[in-house]
């Protein structure tokens, strides 16, 4: 005897209503399709502008609420094949015979929008939307085609619709591109723009999601092909600016795929060695690339004076111009696309100490950035390594060398191998970040090393980065020590004059900087033990070295300084001491408590032999 399942014995009247419409739900679907793409086509054919107006807005509404439904639910099977049977019927329309010109016309401006919405649903209805959108790029005319899919590219309420709504309109747009006509330049710079925004919106919303991104990627490469393919054919003024503005292209794309994809060289790799094949025939270098010039030369030929208008939508061409650079060092095979020689690019930056420099800042862009990838921040740093090495610095001071006007650079490059050295979890990366940190210091002439190592410390939050600098600084002073003047008729004076900076009263104000902060009061501890424990070391070294000598470059074994050091920096700190091991000897010890006696130990120890020190010289000048 059969049965029948105990649900279905209580099934109430309206859940058997709804069962059963969601079972009709495509055949009433195409029904309701089908009357409405009937209208469209009556009231085109009548020629009543009121009632076709109607239709379209009907048309556009009914494909949104079925989109909607199915992008709304992924996991709603029957939405999705709703989805489908009416992009189906849709594109069985748009190739039937009572679509015309009229209909065409009347469907031109809304229709592409509406089913590129449907790419989301799934990989059938992705296809099927790109076909029904080169249905009308074969139809319509490129300029009319050029506007309708720039304005679907750059719908705001798109934005978050996910990258296969643009994947068929980046494809169409593609096509448009190779038909235009006339104002060639023109019509391809109010295009790039809206393409790069859209990838820079699309891209931040996929967290890293490099199988969801590829398709997007693909399209922007069309895009890249296609405005290849119009330059070929362009001639003198017209072909150098559509060249550079290809370049520039190639550079954002190639930043923002390496930023926001999954960093991986197999499933990158392609991407990248295809735009990198568009640097040749763009005129750019990878010698170019990595110093700025060639990146410079096109926003000057690309844009002009339209400096802002620039900013506003290529805003990581540099990012792009050093990630071609370390693409090539990663992958034989890009290298290989940009036709570049890596060890005459090394040479050419190990000899040339300005291009160098260049280089330098033109990395900074990489190692500041957060979102990149480690491994492009370790290969980066890799290149600074190559291209830096001991001889630099002492070529540099022989030719006085004036880098003034790449101080800035260098300043924010130091800053940002910073960044690597204190975040990387690597500690192979971290070893190598500190190498290149020196090597790129000691690059810079003598004269300006100190400033910016002062610049450093000052504009550092970091307790243990400003305890590594100071070591830096006290480094430099013991190799400037070995060479000072040892003649004995030289005046005080004329001695001081040829000691390098580090060797001069400046040198205290970093001692004052972290003992006696700006803001007044000792230092914080234990937050900031390591720098207060490095301050210490410092001062003793400079006192015990000057006084040895019996010399005063630093002013820091005159009275008044003596004074200063012990009322205003040493004693302070000395009562916060004992008043942190005080409070913290109280009750009892917790972990927390031991570990804040224990990082105050090596600081109290040298403390008091900086005190002891310094009463020794104030009883010696009384």
């Amino acid at each position: 005897m059969s049965t029948k399942p105990i649900h279905d014995e209580h099934l109430s009247s309206s859940e058997e209503e709804e069962e059963e419409e969601e079972l009709l739900t495509p055949s009433t679907s195409s029904s309701r399709l089908h009357e409405i793409l009937n209208s469209v086509s009556n009231s085109v054919e009548e020629g009543d502008p009121e009632q076709s107006q109607n239709s379209v807005a009907d048309l556009i509404d009914f494909l949104n609420s079925v989109s909607d439904d199915a992008l709304s639910d992924p996991d709603n099977e029957n939405a999705k094949n709703k989805a489908f049977h009416v992009l189906s019927q849709l594109h069985h329309y748009v190739f039937s015979p009572s679509f015309d010109e009229a209909t065409v016309d009347a469907l031109s401006f809304e229709l592409p929008k509406a089913a590129s919405r449907f790419g989301g649903v799934s990989d059938k209805c992705l296809v099927i939307a790109g076909k029904v959108i080169d249905r009308f790029v074969s139809l319509c005319s490129p300029r009319e085609m050029l506007p309708i899919l720039c304005e679907a590219l750059d719908s705001p309420s798109e934005m978050n619709s996910g990258s296969s709504y643009f994947v068929p309109l980046l494809n169409g747009l593609s096509q448009v591109l190779i038909s235009i006509q006339k104002r060639h330049f023109e019509q391809l710079k109010t295009a790039i723009p809206i393409v790069v925004k859209v990838l820079m919106a699309v891209s931040s919303e996929f967290d890293n999601d490099c199988t969801e991104l590829k398709d997007l990627y693909d399209g922007a490469l069309s895009i890249a092909n296609s405005v290849h393919s119009v330059c070929i054919k362009q001639e003198g003024s017209v072909n150098e600016k559509i060249r550079a503005l290809l370049g520039l292209y190639v550079l954002q794309i190639m930043a923002l795929a390496s930023i926001n994809m999954n960093f991986m060289v197999l499933s990158l790799q392609p991407l990248v060695a295809q735009l990198s094949s568009f640097l040749p025939y763009c005129g750019l270098s990878y010698l170019g690339l990595i110093t700025g010039s060639d990146v410079d030369r096109m926003i000057g030929i690309a844009f002009e004076d339209d400096v802002d208008e620039y900013v506003s939508c290529l805003s990581y061409v540099k990012h792009g111009a050093s990630f071609s650079v370390i693409w090539g060092h990663i992958s034989e095979v890009v290298v290989t696309a940009a036709k570049e020689d890596l060890g005459a690019l090394h040479v050419e930056l190990q000899d040339d100490h300005m291009k160098r420099w260049e280089a330098i800042g033109m990395l900074r862009h990489i190692l500041s950035y957060l979102l990149v990838p480690w491994e492009l921040k370790k290969c980066a740093i890799n290149i600074l390594i190559c291209i830096t090495d001991a001889n630099n610095s002492q070529r540099c001071d022989e030719e006085q060398t004036d880098c003034t006007s790449y101080m800035p650079n260098l300043y924010s490059a130091l800053q940002a191998v910073q960044q690597v050295i204190m975040f990387a979890s690597e500690s192979e990366l971290r070893r190598n970040a500190f190498d290149a940190f020196k090597r790129i210091l000691a690059d810079v002439p003598t004269s300006q090393r100190f400033d910016i190592l002062k610049a450093l410390i000052k504009n550092s939050d970091s307790s243990s980065m400003i305890a590594i600098l100071l070591d830096v600084v006290r480094g430099e002073m013991q190799k400037k020590n070995c060479l000072r003047p040892n003649d004995n008729d030289m005046n005080r004076e004329n001695k001081a004059h040829q000691l390098s900076p580090f060797w001069s009263a400046s040198v205290l104000e970093l001692v004052e900087f972290v003992l006696r902060p700006p803001r007044g009061g000792p230092p914080p501890l234990p937050e900031h033990g390591d720098a207060v424990l490095s301050a210490l070391n410092f001062y003793r070294f400079v006192l015990l070295t000057e006084s040895e000598g019996k010399t005063n470059y630093t002013g820091i074994v005159s009275k008044n300084n003596l004074e200063k050091a012990y009322n205003e920096w040493l004693l302070p700190l000395r009562t916060l001491v004992s008043g942190i091991e005080a409070e913290n000897n109280k009750g009892d010890r917790v972990q927390t408590t031991v570990d804040i006696l224990c990082s105050l130990n090596p600081i109290e120890m040298v403390l008091y032999r900086c005190i002891e020190l310094v009463e020794e010289k104030l009883k010696q000048s009384t």
